[in-house]
């Protein structure tokens, strides 16, 4: 961990120990210029000032991932998920010529194409699998976990992944079902049945082919991976993203249960869904520390996908979506992190009840989409730090004046007194270059004013 006595630290102790890592981290960029290492350094301040609800030197101005670099450097979504070179320049490209206050990331945006090839994975379709060459990934809405298995998944999570649901998604992992749980207990720990079931041919096919995509994961690591690190060194621009983890609804409602069998689980056997989201919290909260142990940015991105208004009503947006988020949420503050909430569609019906006097001020950015963002203002200002909400719509068919328009008036109206980041409010998938500049150009003329 960051230091040697981390389990006797308050929240607020260890918050302040990864703050002073990520600061620290700078000794490990090789920055081309003294005017880029100083940058990096004036951004970072400037979100950190942001999180912690102060007035930063001026309002910091963030891109929201997306394919808008491939569409600037024309080339197609499949060229991105299979030629890692092209993908690369085409994402420094646009670092070089977008002066946003942070990296415009790789993150879950560049996918290894050729990877999910080797393991035929089924969960989802994408450029030239399933889908036209220019167009991003689609879910393959199913319900891969059946909705007599809730058992399985609460009393043994690992064991459901490996032998029931990672087959199912991946067509090179089907042997996985072959062994024997992890968790059996045997006396000694060392038994020949354990080991059996990996002298079979399908087994030991299935360990070569996840060989060759180990292989395939480094050659994605090796030139995608590095653009964070790049952009940081020439540009000056952090990376705002050091883990990521999901709300535990979300896990069983995209790609578990999918949207029509979590629905009909609320009616049909509440109490088994109430079980798997709690059974969830402690192994998502441990995934999104484990993110940002190792890149020592303390910022967790968790994407909000059924919580939205119109999902569920309120009154099971409270019982069945915002506990076992909250639950998240507090486990990733006790260790330390920030949570940044990307709130996709409208959060409007939500703002009462994410304005938790359990959860600490300051450790949350909420990122808004189509929220009113004045009424986000009223209801979470001066507690938590809001972001957004650049419309797409505006990005794609307005004009630069228009946009020019937009971000004045929506720096009036919430960044007055600090606690506040402006980005798109969508993932960038498409914008006109023009927009786009004129959105960063007005972030930081008017938000240097307020």
């Amino acid at each position: 961990m960051f230091t040697d006595n981390w389990n006797e630290l308050t929240p607020e102790q260890r918050y302040e120990a990864r703050m002073q890592a990520w600061f620290a981290s700078e000794a490990n960029i090789d920055f081309v210029s003294d005017e880029a290492r100083n940058a990096w350094r004036e951004r970072m301040q400037m979100l950190r000032d942001a999180i912690e609800l102060k007035k930063p030197k001026r309002v910091p101005v963030l891109p929201t991932g997306g394919l808008l670099p491939a569409r600037y450097a024309g080339i197609t979504a499949r060229e991105v998920y299979y030629d890692y070179d092209k993908a690369a320049q085409a994402w420094l490209k646009f670092n070089a010529d977008f002066d946003f206050d942070a990296a415009f990331s790789t993150f879950a945006v560049v996918f290894p194409g050729d990877l999910y090839n080797i393991l035929d994975l089924k969960l989802i379709s994408w450029p030239g699998h399933g889908t036209g060459d220019d167009v991003h990934f689609q879910y393959n809405e199913r319900e891969w976990m059946h909705a007599d298995e809730y058992d399985l998944l609460i009393n043994d999570p690992s064991n459901f992944w490996q032998r029931y649901y990672l087959p199912r998604i991946f067509g090179a992992l089907e042997p996985l079902s072959i062994p024997d749980p992890a968790t059996d207990i045997w006396e000694p720990p060392i038994n020949p049945p354990t080991f059996f079931p990996f002298s079979l041919e399908p087994v030991q096919q299935m360990l070569q082919t996840l060989a060759k995509a180990g292989e395939a994961a480094a050659r994605w690591m090796a030139g995608p991976g590095t653009v964070d690190l790049q952009v940081m060194a020439k540009y000056g621009r952090p990376a705002t993203f050091g883990g990521a983890a999901k709300a535990p609804y979300d896990i069983l409602g995209d790609t578990l249960r999918g949207t029509r069998g979590i629905m009909l689980d609320k009616f049909r056997q509440p109490d088994k869904l109430l079980a798997a989201m709690e059974r969830l919290v402690p192994i998502v909260v441990d995934q999104g520390r484990r993110g940002s142990d190792m890149t020592k940015c303390p910022i967790v991105f968790i994407p909000l996908h059924k919580g939205a208004d119109g999902f569920l009503s309120d009154a099971d947006f409270r019982k069945f979506y915002w506990p076992t988020l909250k639950a998240v949420i507090l486990g990733l503050i006790n260790e330390g992190l920030v949570v940044w909430l990307f709130a996709e569609g409208g959060y409007n019906s939500r703002l009462e009840a994410i304005h938790d006097p359990d959860i600490p001020a300051g450790r949350l950015i909420w990122v808004f989409d189509t929220t009113d963002m004045k009424e986000a203002k009223r209801h979470l200002g001066g507690y938590q730090c809001i972001a957004g909400n650049v419309p797409g719509s505006l990005l794609i068919t307005g004009t630069p004046e228009e946009v020019d328009a937009y971000v004045k008036q929506l720096i009036n109206d919430v960044a007055g007194d600090g606690g506040f980041l402006l980005t798109p409010g969508v993932v960038t998938n498409e914008a006109k270059p023009e927009c786009m500049q004129a959105m960063i150009a007005a972030g930081k003329k008017y938000g240097a004013a307020v």
